[in-house]
């Protein structure tokens, strides 16, 4: 078995798409990014390339290159899964843990574990995400912005 950590944050912007762990959450400002800014997947694949021994998403999906502009990262995700599975190694669990402020995330949690747990092929009790505040504290409490983290563990 092997265990990877995943980080991301992006900032808040008005008038963008707030997409997290692949469903859109209606509110008045999204995240500012090269691809969607979807910094749950983002953390997500961090986690699954590091349990990989495989480096980051950077290294696998440069922010310079124009074929990830505005790409889905859902697409990312599926990419990443394929990657890890000519490897041989498939996901056993996921933990996630979303940071902002608002909106809040509570309706949306359930819908987010489906999605992903799809592209991931595994069983939906197989995934956990919250969704925390920061208690008004930091650039995260002030709305300025988002962070994700995400530890997996994989088999082989």
């Amino acid at each position: 078995m092997r265990v990877g950590l995943g980080y991301d944050s992006h900032r808040l912007e008005n008038d963008r798409k707030l997409i997290l762990g692949g469903v859109e959450i209606p509110f008045h400002k999204g995240l500012v990014a090269h691809s969607d800014g979807d910094v749950v997947i983002h953390a997500l694949c961090d986690a699954l390339f590091g349990a990989a021994g495989m480096k980051d998403i950077g290294t696998h999906f440069p922010d310079t290159h124009p074929e990830f502009k505005n790409i889905d990262s859902k697409i990312l995700l599926a990419q990443t899964i394929d990657i890890l599975s000519e490897k041989d190694f498939c996901v056993n669990n996921v933990d996630i843990t979303i940071v902002l402020e608002t909106p809040k995330l509570s309706p949306y949690i359930d819908k987010m574990i489906e999605t992903l747990a799809s592209i991931m092929k595994i069983d939906c009790s197989r995934l956990s995400i919250k969704a925390k505040s920061n208690e008004k504290m930091g650039f995260i409490g002030a709305g300025e912005g988002v962070v994700a983290f995400a530890i997996v563990s994989l088999n082989d």
